[in-house]
């Protein structure tokens, strides 16, 4: 595992093709967790492990960016050890919000027209590999592929102190992975943060690129509060996601 003294470019390390950059900069506080939501442990294996292998498991097999804060960086090579977790990986340094840790994590890799890097939240652990090729494909063929999927339920929105309803068959809920030609990607990220940046697609589409979305799974849940570590382990217990 390549996880110290990284260089300001490493691709030379890395495929020249296919990338995906990990961002795991939770801090526990809404789990009311010890330790951040990503070092939990699901079926005896910290969740931010079960993210890896789904890139890893896939057709794709791309080369991981692992962005952490640093003051984890210690903890984490202590896990891989414990759990003899040797899955090859670059170790980045987290950034102040989101946007600065993918810009992190982005700052590591020289693209050309050809790589495509998937950005992913380090505490979706159940993402299928078929959510997974098909964004990357698609990404390839379209420039980008955010991963969505349609709301279950009614949607309102609040107005100046009035709720006002939304058709639900045109609400789409965002996951990740999110993926992009390198070159967009990076480009996008040059611009100065700003506050309403909540994901990589919104930088995108800032910077005047058309997003595309793509079909997600319900099952590629969000760990954020401390039910749905039992909600994850269910949904493991029964058979792979295709």
């Amino acid at each position: 595992m390549d996880d110290q003294n990284l260089t300001p470019h490493i691709s030379h390390l890395l495929s020249p093709k296919y990338y995906a950059i990990i961002v795991a900069g939770g801090t526990g506080t809404r789990m009311q967790s010890a330790v951040p939501k990503q070092f939990l442990l699901l079926n005896d294996l910290p969740v931010l492990m079960h993210t890896i292998l789904a890139f890893t498991q896939s057709a794709i097999k791309p080369d991981i960016i692992l962005v952490l804060p640093e003051t984890y960086h210690e903890y984490w090579r202590e896990l891989c050890h414990t759990h003899q977790f040797d899955i090859p990986h670059a170790l980045v340094n987290g950034g102040e919000t989101r946007f600065h840790s993918v810009k992190n994590g982005l700052d590591q890799l020289l693209a050309d027209d050809n790589t495509l890097v998937a950005v992913h939240d380090a505490v979706r652990p159940l993402t299928s590999t078929l959510v997974i090729e098909t964004s990357y494909h698609y990404a390839r063929e379209h420039g980008n592929a955010v991963t969505a999927v349609k709301s279950r339920d009614s949607v309102r929105q609040l107005i100046n102190g009035r709720s006002v309803s939304l058709l639900r068959d045109q609400i789409y809920l965002i996951q990740t992975p999110q993926t992009f030609k390198a070159n967009l990607l990076k480009k996008a990220y040059e611009q100065p943060y700003n506050e309403h940046f909540t994901d990589d697609a919104s930088v995108v589409e800032q910077d005047g690129v058309e997003i595309h979305l793509t079909e997600g799974n319900h099952q590629n849940i969000k760990i954020t509060f401390p039910e749905d570590i039992a909600i994850a382990e269910l949904l493991l217990s029964k058979k792979p996601m295709a």
